[in-house]
């Protein structure tokens, strides 16, 4: 049986999750894999009441008693500033070592996506993101602040660690999911010594992988191709901001937010799983939220564990539900959160 820790966060997370969680649990019976349900109270309510976001120990908690983590948005008006995000989002992700975030893009109709001629799979490409290094290790300082001379410093990290195993780990997924091609998008023209470890890792990686076709190019190129040209691209791998950058525009082609799932990867570890949106306190407790986000989490967290059959059968009822107009306001349907969920499962088969 496979144990799942269930971290359902704050705001809307606590109207979506609970759809995801009993959509999953539907297809995996389905699929005659057994799963098993523990939730944890971490996010913002924890933080106001003990200090912390969730414990220092949380993370061996996880890693020796379960398969994944299915993690809801976390963030909270009450609580000024990242420091939830931060102890609970980033401490999950530097404590497991989840080194590579993966987003899938996928258009699941026609009319979700602002450019003509694009139907339902035409545009179906992955971003890799490294997810632990980069401008995000949050390595630098102030100078003078509060003064008109104020310097600010951000560094920017690469080891041939991280950068080797995020590309390994694009490559490996690609040939996992029968993908045919992994981009590699930096800026070595310009960014000479970041641009250039990424540039000679991935020449040395692709040898490996024959099989595949691969292919290097500047960050800006790939952000304006995606657009012309969404179909040319399967597998994307990326340093950490510019993933993050890129993963979002490719969202705003297949209906935004309400439909991007990731998975935070370590392919040595427990990995965990989350829908790409915040906790949109504007609207939490009308019970309007998108659940189809979380929902296709669900499906990756199911991939994951082997349960191929799981996850491709959530993605089949999401599009059937989408094609049939089962959809929420936010892309274009009058249901509400539970409604939404409950037509994605009465099209699992």
């Amino acid at each position: 049986m496979a144990r799942i820790a269930v971290v359902r966060g704050d705001g809307i997370a606590n109207e979506v999750m609970p759809e995801a969680e009993e959509t999953l649990r539907a297809a995996a019976g389905a699929a005659s894999f057994p799963v098993e349900f523990e939730y944890f109270d971490w996010g913002s309510d924890r933080y106001l009441e003990q200090g912390r976001g969730m414990p220092e120990d949380g993370c061996d908690a996880l890693r020796a008693g379960f398969d994944a983590v299915f993690q809801g948005a976390v963030g909270d008006p009450r609580v000024s500033g990242s420091i939830v995000q931060e102890q609970v989002i980033l401490g999950v992700r530097f404590g497991l070592d989840l080194y590579a975030n993966i987003r899938p893009c996928r258009l699941y109709h026609e009319d979700l996506t602002p450019l003509k001629n694009m139907g339902a799979g035409d545009i179906d490409h992955v971003v890799v993101r490294e997810n632990t290094e980069g401008l995000f290790v949050n390595v630098g300082g102030f100078f003078k602040q509060g003064t008109k001379d104020e310097v600010a410093l951000q560094e920017e990290v690469h080891t041939y660690k991280g950068v080797e195993r995020v590309i390994r780990a694009s490559f490996e997924f690609a040939r996992r999911h029968k993908r045919r091609k992994v981009t590699m998008a930096d800026k070595a023209s310009g960014l000479r010594y970041a641009g250039g470890i990424w540039r000679r890792v991935f020449d040395e990686v692709r040898v490996d992988f024959e099989d595949i076709e691969s292919e290097a190019k500047h960050i800006d190129a790939v952000a304006m191709e995606v657009i012309q040209h969404p179909g040319e691209f399967d597998v994307i791998v990326t340093n950490n901001m510019f993933g993050d950058i890129l993963s979002d525009v490719t969202s705003g082609l297949v209906g935004g937010l309400g439909l991007a799932p990731s998975a935070n990867v370590n392919l040595e570890g427990v990995s965990m799983f989350e829908p790409v949106h915040g906790t949109a306190p504007d609207i939490y407790g009308r019970g309007i939220a998108n659940p189809m986000a979380s929902i296709l989490t669900g499906a990756l967290l199911l991939d994951h564990l082997g349960c191929a059959e799981g996850g491709a059968a959530i993605r089949r009822a999401v599009e059937e539900a989408i094609a049939h107009g089962e959809r929420t306001a936010d892309i274009g349907g009058g249901l509400n959160t539970k409604e939404c969920g409950d037509a994605v499962r009465n099209r699992l088969r």
